[in-house]
C-alpha cells in the first residue's frame, strides 16, 4: 500500500495544480456591500449632538452592537485558522462517552414548566446575570421599532435638475422619478446591475416639470402629474395609456368645465379602487377623475374661501380606505371632505389658518387619526383628526424650497420622515428627519447631500429601504439608503449582480459601412458649370488682375494714392515722371486745339460740311450781361 501511494504521488507531480477548467472566484458580498457603506462625517456628527442634546440614543451604535452580540457573540479581533471548535455539549460528550459525536450538537434541554409545549426556531439568546426578563423585552421593542436602516447607500442618477417625483411600486420592484428636467425615468430592480441605468426615458410634457407620481393598487399602470393642465396614464412599461381632456378656461364656473384650465400641482391613484384617481390644479379646484373615461371628470371638489376668487390647490391626499380626501389650499387652509352619497363640495374638516404658507404634502395615517402637513413656512406638522382645532405637535426649523417636499411613514407607522431643502447661508446640506409617533420628538436626522436639497422621501414596507430624492439646479438623483442585515432584494439584488463579463465564445460582426459616394468609380463627376464656377473663384488659374490697394500699402504694394507700383513711386519721388495735369487749367488745355481743328478738321465736320447748314450761335446780349 505504501508502495502505491508514492506511485500515485509521483505521477500527481507530473501535473500542474490548476490543470484542467477552474472556477473563477467570486466576490463576496460582504466586500461588495463595503462599497456601498456609507461614511458620511455630516450624518455622525449631527446625529451624536442631536442626541446629546436631547438625550436620545444612538440608534446605529445601539443596532449594530445589539446585531453584533446576537450574531457574533464575544468576537475577537483575530481570525481563527481552522475549523471552528466544538460547541461545551459536544466537549462534554467526548470526555464522558469516549465516543466522537457526529451531527450537530443537541438543542438545550427545556424546563419542566415548559416541558408539554414545543419549542419553534433557534433557541433565545441567554439573558445576561442581574437584568431582568422585561426590562429585556422593552428595550429590544425600542430598539427594533427605531432601527433605521441606513449603513449602506446607493444614488440612482440620470437627471440633470432636481429629482421632485418619486414612486415606487407595492412590489418594490420598479422605482419612477421624475425631475425638473421634464423626464421621467424608470428603473427595475430585477434588470438593473451595478451600473444602475435606467432601462427608460419619457418625456410627458415637452417644457413642464414633473411634480408628481403615483402608482395604480396594482402596479400596472402610474399616474404622472406634470405643470401642465392634463394628466397622463402609462402602463407599467412606460406606454402612454391616455391623456386627460383640458377644460375652457373661458367659463367662470368650474364644475361646468371638463376638465382643469391650469397647471396641475398634485395627484394621487386612490389606494384600492384602480379606476379612480384625484388631481388638483391651480385653478383652485379638486377633480376625480375614471381612467376609462379621459373625456370629463366625475366629481369636482371646489374648496372653502374666506374671499370670492381663485386660490390654487397646492396638494391632495387620500386616505388609507379612500373614503376621505384632505386638500392643502394656497391660503394656508386646510380642508377633508369624506366621501358619502349625496356630498358636496362643503368640507367636514376646516382648518383656517393651518400653515403661514402654501402646503407642500399631506399624509394619512393608516388607523385614520394622525394627519401629517407640511409646508414652505419650514414646519411640520402632527394633527389629530378628532380634534383639529390645535395641532399636536410643530416641528420647526425644516427649510422648505420645493412645492413637492412631502411626509411619510416607517412601515409600522410608529415613526414618520421628511427631507430638509439647503439653504444659502445654512452650513448644513440636504437631510432626512425621523421623528418619533408616540413621543412626538426628533429621533435622529441622516444627512443625504452636502449640497443637494431633500424632497421626496419614501420608507418601503417590503423592501425595508429608504428612498429619498435630491438634486440642485445642475444635477439630482435617488438616494436609496439600505442596511445589508435588515433589508431585502431591491438594491442588495442589483448591487450585488455584478455586470456581466465577456466570455470566449462571443462574437460579434463589425459592422460594415458602405458609401456609394466614397469611391471614385460611382462618384458623380461634376459639371462644367461647377467647375468653372470654380476656377473663376480661383485667382492664379482666372489669371484677374491685381486690385489697385486702397489706403495704405501692404505686402511689397504701395497704396493708390502714390502709384499702384513700387516702381511708379520710385520714379516720381526721385523727378522722372512729372504730372503737369495737376497744375494746369483744363479750359486751357483743350482751346489750345481750337484752330487746329477748325482748319484741319478730321473726323466729323468733313462728312457733314454739304449737308449742314451753318451753325447759328446766341449772341450775347450785353443787357442781361449786365444786369
Amino acid at each position: 500500500m505504501e508502495d502505491e501511494a508514492e506511485i500515485y504521488d509521483g505521477i500527481r507531480a507530473q501535473f500542474p495544480f490548476t490543470f484542467g477548467k477552474q472556477a473563477k472566484s467570486q466576490t463576496p458580498l460582504e466586500k461588495i456591500h463595503n462599497a456601498t457603506r456609507r461614511s458620511d462625517p455630516l450624518t455622525t456628527t449631527t446625529a451624536a449632538t442631536d442626541n446629546e442634546k436631547n438625550n436620545l440614543p444612538s440608534i446605529s451604535s445601539s443596532s449594530k452592537e445589539r446585531l453584533g452580540t446576537l450574531r457574533n457573540p464575544k468576537s475577537s479581533d483575530a481570525a481563527p485558522i481552522g475549523p471552528p471548535p466544538p460547541p461545551p455539549r459536544q466537549q462534554e460528550l467526548k470526555a464522558d462517552d469516549g465516543d466522537v459525536m457526529i451531527g450537530p450538537p443537541r438543542p438545550p434541554q427545556q424546563q419542566e414548566d415548559d416541558a408539554d409545549s414545543v419549542m419553534i426556531g433557534p433557541p433565545r439568546p441567554a439573558a445576561e446575570s442581574g437584568d431582568d426578563d422585561d426590562d429585556v423585552d422593552e428595550e429590544e421593542g425600542e430598539e427594533n421599532r427605531r432601527q433605521i436602516p441606513m449603513s449602506n447607500e446607493i444614488v440612482l442618477k440620470g437627471h440633470t435638475k432636481i429629482v421632485s417625483a418619486l414612486a415606487v411600486d407595492h412590489s418594490g420592484s420598479r422605482v419612477l422619478s421624475g425631475s425638473y428636467d421634464y423626464t421621467v425615468r424608470m428603473y427595475d430592480f430585477q434588470g438593473m446591475n451595478s451600473r444602475l441605468q435606467s432601462f427608460r426615458q419619457l418625456e410627458p410634457s415637452e417644457g413642464h416639470q414633473v411634480r408628481n407620481l403615483s402608482w395604480s393598487p396594482t402596479s400596472d399602470r402610474f399616474l404622472c402629474v406634470t405643470g401642465s393642465a392634463q394628466a397622463k396614464i402609462y402602463d407599467r412599461d412606460g406606454l402612454t395609456l391616455g391623456e386627460f381632456v383640458k377644460g375652457d378656461m373661458y367659463i367662470r364656473d368650474l364644475k361646468n368645465t371638463k376638465g382643469h384650465i391650469c397647471g396641475l400641482t398634485c395627484g394621487e391613484w386612490h389606494p384600492k379602487t384602480k379606476e379612480t384617481i384625484l388631481t388638483s390644479s391651480e385653478d383652485g379646484s379638486l377633480r376625480i377623475w375614471d381612467v376609462n373615461e379621459f373625456k370629463s371628470q366625475k366629481q369636482v371638489i371646489k374648496p372653502k374661501l374666506a374671499r370670492p376668487g381663485r386660490v390654487a390647490v397646492t396638494t391632495c391626499a387620500w386616505d388609507c380606505d379612500g373614503k376621505c380626501i384632505a386638500g392643502g389650499i394656497g391660503d394656508g387652509s386646510i380642508q377633508v371632505w369624506n366621501l358619502k352619497p349625496g356630498w358636496g363640495s362643503r368640507p367636514d374638516i376646516h382648518v383656517e389658518k393651518g400653515h403661514s404658507d402654501d402646503i407642500t404634502a399631506l399624509k394619512f395615517s393608516s388607523d385614520g387619526r394622525i394627519l401629517l402637513s407640511r409646508s414652505f413656512d419650514g414646519s411640520l406638522k402632527v394633527w389629530d383628526l378628532r380634534k383639529m382645532k390645535e395641532p399636536l405637535k410643530v416641528f420647526e426649523d425644516l427649510p422648505n424650497n420645493y412645492a413637492q417636499t412631502n411626509v411619510a411613514f416607517s412601515p409600522d407607522e410608529q415613526l414618520f420622515l421628511t427631507g430638509t431643502s439647503v439653504e444659502r447661508e445654512s452650513t448644513t446640506g440636504g437631510l432626512l428627519c425621523f421623528y418619533d409617533r408616540e413621543k412626538l420628538e426628533l429621533v435622529s436626522r441622516v444627512g443625504i447631500s452636502p449640497a443637494c436639497s431633500v424632497v421626496q422621501c419614501a420608507w418601503h414596507p417590503k423592501l425595508n429601504q429608504i428612498f429619498a430624492t435630491a438634486g440642485d439646479k445642475s444635477q439630482g438623483g435617488t438616494h436609496i439608503l439600505y442596511d445589508p442585515r435588515l433589508s431585502e432584494r431591491g438594491a442588495l439584488v442589483c448591487v450585488a449582480r455584478a455586470p456581466r463579463k465577456k466570455s470566449v465564445d462571443d462574437f460579434e460582426v463589425a459592422p460594415v459601412i458602405h458609401n456609394p459616394h466614397a469611391l471614385p468609380l460611382f462618384r458623380d463627376q461634376p459639371s462644367r458649370k461647377r467647375q468653372r464656377e470654380k476656377i473663376l473663384k480661383d485667382p492664379i488659374k482666372s489669371h484677374k488682375p491685381e486690385v489697385p490697394v486702397t489706403g495704405p500699402g501692404h505686402g511689397g504694394r504701395v497704396g493708390a494714392s502714390k502709384g499702384s507700383l513700387l516702381t511708379q513711386y520710385l520714379l516720381k519721388q526721385g523727378g522722372m515722371i512729372k504730372e503737369t495735369w495737376m497744375e494746369e487749367d483744363p479750359r486751357e488745355a483743350i482751346l489750345k486745339y481750337a484752330d487746329v481743328a477748325a482748319k484741319d478738321p478730321k473726323y466729323i465736320a468733313p462728312a457733314y460740311a454739304q449737308t449742314q447748314p451753318a451753325p447759328v450761335f446766341q449772341e450775347s446780349d450785353s443787357e442781361d450781361e449786365e444786369k
